[in-house]
């Protein structure tokens, strides 16, 4: 049951229905049962029980170091470590099996194997496996160094595990933060509620608007990139580009929306993240929880490690004091990148395209700014002039498309020859002979999807000036419900969905 299906819209109006008619204690119930019976209509209803464990392994982990071994330094580490094997075990075999057997058998093939070393198995994921598990994670580390209180009632673990509008494609959560009031009473408040599916709404507008369109001309492409070289593969890996911000923020908004009108604030997962001017500033904008996640929970410790430390040591001595700590920490990020890729999924294409192509785009940024910045001095250019600001914002957004591109290929070895007809062949006269519109995006679709993406630009400007619900919320009423209207009448009026029809599943709802 997809979230832009009609069904769904009918199971979340009665549940906004119910959660303030019944009485406030027992909100959080029905949230409960609610968010159980949508896994169970979200296809195999027996992968409930991968969640199902997770939250019992890291309830039983939180309530052994918090009461039966709260004195026992050395018991509660072991316990923090086992609850940790148990969760990042089940993601494992889920997800990274077949990763580990492809992988072997490619090297095996590079020594002149013809047979298949090991065969493939075949799991059926559950919904939303790696963000619950890194929810429930993080959990359990802040309660063992008494970050987080410990849960004790086991069903409301359970709740904010398996909380159902964040189980489709996040956002990570932090229990400290956000935990406690999926629990507490919420009244109803109609600012609250109206803004809430006002933001739903745009989260429709930037999916069934935008990203169903962009797919169509992006399948097409990288369905048959032989027969698409040179400046074909460059729009189609623009779009995607697009397509992929639209399609996972669209999701966020709706994920967002729809909680803060049950008066459940999540944190945000976007920030407008094609304004910015490098790759680490565009990681600071683009799935914001899970480079938060990674920061505390992965590159933290792996700086703290014994190993660490005495690299550092031995790199300052080698290197000097400066040069030798930087080398160090890029050694800790490459660990940090990897293991971004590999959440991704248990593909090469994305250890690639989302994580260790980032490292070096990082790596090398860190490397090449004494030298830009040098030479901009000696020829009088302004760092932080309006065309030098321009060129980066330009400069990432290419870079992000070349990760992009890995990302969406259907493996590494496409990747590659996707990149080599991009630049062995010279075709911009595509751009005004009208084959664009034989891709599957008609010149009336395209023209929607060019007005659609100006909309999202000029609201994207109005978002680096704070929250746009505010801004119109000071609009004269008449006007600013006509924006509103204006909104979703464009969806129902453009959206891509009806009978016939299949909306594609959000993208991160893979992962």
């Amino acid at each position: 049951m997809g979230i832009t299906s009609f069904y769904f819209l009918c199971f979340f109006a009665f549940i906004l229905i119910v959660y303030y008619v019944i009485p406030k204690k027992l909100q959080w119930g029905l949230l409960l049962m609610c968010s159980v019976a949508y896994y169970l209509l979200s296809g195999n209803g027996m992968l409930i029980l991968y969640p199902v464990v997770s939250v019992t392994a890291c309830y039983a982990g939180i309530r052994m170091m918090s009461v039966t071994f709260a004195e026992n330094v050395k018991k509660r580490k072991g316990i923090l470590i086992l609850t940790i094997i148990v969760n990042v075990g089940i993601l494992v075999v889920l997800k990274y099996v077949n990763f580990g057997i492809y992988t072997i058998d490619g090297i095996a093939k590079m020594f002149g194997s013809s047979e298949e070393l090991i065969k493939s198995v075949d799991f059926l994921i559950p919904l939303g496996v790696s963000f619950y598990t890194f929810s429930l994670l993080g959990y359990v580390v802040d309660v063992y160094y008494g970050l987080a209180k410990p849960q004790k009632n086991y069903l409301k673990l359970m709740l904010y595990g398996m909380y159902f509008p964040v189980i489709i494609s996040g956002p990570i959560l932090k229990y400290r933060e956000h935990g406690e009031q999926f629990f507490e009473p919420h009244a109803f408040d109609y600012v609250r509620v109206t803004r809430g599916l006002q933001r739903m709404v745009w989260g429709f507008f930037k999916k069934l608007v935008i990203a169903e369109r962009l797919g169509m001309l992006v399948d097409t492409v990288y369905g048959g990139y032989m027969d698409y070289p040179g400046a074909y593969i460059w729009i189609a890996t623009v779009c995607y580009a697009f397509q992929l911000y639209t399609d996972f923020s669209g999701c966020m908004d709706i994920v967002l929306g729809m909680s803060e009108s049950l008066g459940i604030i999540l944190p945000e997962n976007f920030q407008t993240p094609f304004f910015a001017g490098s790759i680490a500033e565009y990681w600071r904008r683009w799935h914001i929880t899970l480079g938060v996640w990674m920061k505390e929970y992965v590159f933290y410790p792996v700086m703290r490690t014994k190993f660490y430390t005495n690299l550092n040591q031995s790199w300052r001595e080698k290197f000097g004091k400066k040069k030798g700590k930087q080398y160090a920490t890029f050694a800790a990020m490459f660990i940090l990148w990897l293991t971004v890729g590999i959440w991704h999924g248990g593909d090469w294409k994305f250890v690639i395209g989302s994580g260790l192509l980032h490292w070096f785009y990082i790596v090398m940024e860190e490397l090449l700014t004494p030298p830009c910045a040098r030479f901009m001095e000696k020829f009088h250019i302004n760092p932080k002039g309006r065309a030098v600001g321009i060129v980066r914002i330009v400069r990432t957004f290419f870079l992000v498309c070349i990760g992009d591109l890995f990302f969406r290929a259907a493996s590494v070895g496409d990747a590659f020859a996707m990149l080599r007809k991009a630049v062995s062949v010279w075709n911009p006269s595509v751009l005004i002979n009208g084959s664009l519109f034989e891709l599957g995006l008609e010149r009336i679709e395209a023209v929607i999807a060019a007005a659609a993406l100006l909309l999202l630009y000029l609201v994207s400007l109005l978002q680096q000036k704070g929250s746009v619900r505010e801004q119109v919320a000071r609009i004269p009423l008449p006007i600013r419900w006509m924006i509103w209207y204006a909104l979703l009448f464009g969806v129902i009026l453009f959206g891509c969905y009806g009978p016939g029809y299949s909306a594609s599943e959000f993208i991160y709802q893979g992962f």
